[in-house]
């Protein structure tokens, strides 16, 4: 064994010669990787002993692809293309031999080697789209002249995976080796040199661009499908004329036309801000208090009271991971009509092929429901799921101190309550904290772990772990009215209010939020939460816009009539002219004079409070760090993960333009939009939000 760099070696087996990389964790591609490999297949290549090469990496996986941490730095040679080209250029067959995962630069490198072989759990991918950049390394051009246009479009433009059969299947690798990855791939490459197979060149196959050659319905249908799923992203457009350019000209001029399209990207805002969100989603974990030897308890059974939309959705999460779960209702029929829910969420899930009728016996198996609280007694987490009102959630938690054993976590589902004041109705305050599911609780990635003041380290480790053991992205936030997101939502619904008030109309207002990048503005999102929801009919009294149209039967999707008009059996907002006639009614009769507002100010006025709110929460510590509050916004309130996050966004937009605009706003239209101290302090050091991460 010859040592290369600290990361690659080399290993005579006779006359096989193995490349070795060891690269912890994932075999990164960074600069001890790519001078190995170079340097490994010329010291190959000259060796007499040596007649075929095969690259192979010790460890967890295959070459996961680059190493992001080189990112933004100045390159160091040999740079990724230049590596391939040699492996193209060498006159010995080189085995890529993979398991693990072979993504991004380690599928490059797997399709620049003359064969491939994959034990079965392997998968295949090129997800650098998701890093808003496209495979610079001639990956857009190889993967076309193996697998064909068609095949290669998805793997490039979304960034999905496969798996080795499907890779088998699809031509991409030539064996699938069963036991040792080493021994088969040796055995693999003694039978290519005993059966003098010729070297298999994918840069030089035309046969499958060919065929798609002068044919552009096929890139014209593949946009028509990413139109919609791929939104605002730039990324994935740049993807599909790339493999376009691998149909259309020559190899070297087709990896001229992808280098130009990635220099492009990798320059661009939406390529910083989805490696930005990367690496902001993997620190989010991070407690600087949390030791990372914290024990944890260990969460067998899980206890759910309220068996409605969100207790639904909750008690699904634990399943879904196989725990079972203890489901409490009031009253027998609606559990019974709570259960029927997720069983049939269920049945729709296994009617789309995504689980068999099997697994959802077996999910449902693991509920049991009840109207007794007692029976949580054995319970290692309960989480309360009820509607929000204090006295309900503390008299429920005074219960639950007497009835759940010691060292049992009791969790609130609130989205807005003071966690501290329902812990104090317990004498295990430690033991209580807040974990805010969004809804639909089941689907939203989001989980806010309230931290209480007396929650102790071991409990808060371990809501981070049932976390992720239940696939939800945890963010830890601490005490104060609506926590991060919520409490920074409501600056932009107060202003979208206040703008159709002053002048602008709903679908003017969603327009803008829209285009920005959110999945719907705030006026067709009210329409499908429910306008009704918070109203007092008892009490309402044409005050606001909300209760006059709930007043006139208007609740929104649930009845196809809310801010929009819908048509039955659809969720497209059709124009409510008459309730834009209501709405200039209502506002003169409050006083306003409507002016026309511009979707500038709509913009800044319905985005920046929500900075500054970002800020006064980061001066309260409430947050950890502004990329959690990022994730928050991304995971659960559809910010535009191409713009990063709100911290994110304002560092790009430049914190002194948002603080001048604010005090702007502020002495045009009130101290709704007094400047956080913390924004302040940032400009007036030079600083940005990201210097806090």
């Amino acid at each position: 064994m010859v040592a290369i760099t600290e990361a690659v070696s080399l290993e005579k087996q006779g006359e096989i010669g193995m490349l070795w990389i060891d690269n912890p964790p994932v075999n990164a591609l960074g600069h001890p990787v790519r001078k190995g490999m170079a340097d490994g297949i010329e010291m190959a290549e000259k060796d007499d002993e040596i007649r075929a090469i095969v690259v192979i990496c010790k460890g967890r996986t295959f070459c996961a692809g680059a190493d992001i941490r080189e990112f933004g730095k100045p390159p160091k040679e040999p740079h990724l293309p230049d590596v391939l080209n040699r492996f193209d250029q060498c006159k010995k067959p080189i085995i890529s031999a993979i398991h693990g995962t072979a993504f991004g630069g380690g599928l490059e490198t797997a399709l620049s080697s003359h064969f491939r072989v994959a034990v079965p759990t392997a998968q295949f991918g090129l997800p650098e789209v998701k890093l808003g950049l496209l495979p610079g390394a001639g990956g857009t051009q190889r993967l076309p002249r193996l697998i064909g246009p068609q095949k290669a479009l998805p793997l490039v433009a979304t960034g999905n995976p496969i798996n080795a059969e499907k890779a088998l299947e699809e031509g991409l690798v030539d064996e699938i080796i069963n036991g040792d990855l080493a021994d088969g791939a040796v055995d693999f490459a003694k039978r290519v040199l005993a059966e003098k197979r010729p070297l298999v060149r994918v840069r030089d196959m035309n046969d499958r661009i060919d065929q798609a050659r002068n044919k552009p319905e096929i890139f014209d249908d593949y946009r028509k499908q990413l139109a919609k799923r791929a939104r605002g992203f730039e990324a994935p457009e740049a993807c599909v004329k790339a493999v376009e350019a691998a149909v259309e000209k020559p190899f070297e001029d087709g990896l001229a036309v992808e280098r130009a399209l990635f220099e492009k990207l990798m320059s661009g805002s939406q390529s910083a801000a989805q490696r930005y969100y990367f690496f902001a989603e993997r620190q989010v974990a991070k407690i600087p208090d949390i030791p990372k030897d914290t024990p944890l308890i260990d969460i067998k059974k899980v206890g759910v009271i309220g068996a409605g939309t969100m207790g639904g959705g909750i008690t699904m999460n634990f399943v879904n991971a196989g725990i079972p779960v203890t489901l409490v209702e009031a009253k027998q029929e609606f559990l019974d009509r709570g259960l029927g829910v997720i069983r049939k969420n269920y049945d729709i899930s296994a009617s789309r092929g995504k689980m068999t009728a099997e697994e959802v016996d077996s999910r449902m198996g693991l509920i049991t429901g009840t109207t007794s609280m007692e029976d949580l007694a054995d319970a290692d987490l309960v989480i309360e799921a009820v509607y929000e009102n204090m006295n309900l959630k503390k008299e429920i938690f005074a219960k639950l101190d007497n009835i759940c054993k010691d060292g049992a976590i009791l969790a609130t589902n609130t989205s807005y309550l003071d966690v501290n004041e329902i812990a104090a109705q317990t004498k295990r305050p430690e033991y209580v904290l807040g974990l805010h599911f969004f809804s639909p609780a089941n689907v939203m990635r989001l989980l806010e772990i309230v931290r209480a003041e007396k929650t102790s380290i071991p409990v808060l480790a371990t809501s981070i772990a049932i976390a992720k053991k239940i696939k939800k992205i945890a963010v830890v936030v601490r005490v104060c009215h609506g926590f991060a997101g919520n409490r920074m939502f409501a600056q932009r619904k107060r202003e979208a209010e206040k703008l159709i008030m002053e002048g602008a109309l709903p679908s003017q207002v969603d327009k803008v939020i829209y285009d920005f990048g959110f999945p719907m503005g705030p006026f067709a999102l009210a329409d499908l939460i429910g306008i009704d929801l918070g109203w007092d009919k008892d009490n309402s009294n044409s005050r606001t816009m909300q209760e006059v149209l709930c007043e006139q039967g208007r609740f929104g999707q649930k009845n196809g009539r809310g801010f929009y008009n819908y048509e039955e059996g659809s969720r497209a907002p059709k124009p409510a002219p008459e309730i834009d006639e209501l709405i200039i009614e209502f506002s003169k009769k409050k006083g306003y004079i409507r002016r026309e507002i511009s979707d500038e100010e709509i913009l800044q006025r319905c985005i920046y409070p929500i900075i500054n709110e970002g800020a006064k929460i980061l001066e309260e510590k409430i947050a950890v760090r502004p990329s959690d509050l990022d994730v928050i916004w991304v995971n659960g309130y559809g910010w535009p993960v191409y713009r990063g996050g709100p911290m994110f966004y304002a560092d790009l937009v430049g914190l002194d333009k948002i603080l001048e605009v604010l005090k702007k706003f502020q002495a045009e239209h009130g101290d709704d939009f007094r400047p956080a101290a913390l924004l302040e302090q940032l400009v007036k050091e030079g600083r940005n939000f990201s210097s806090l991460n």
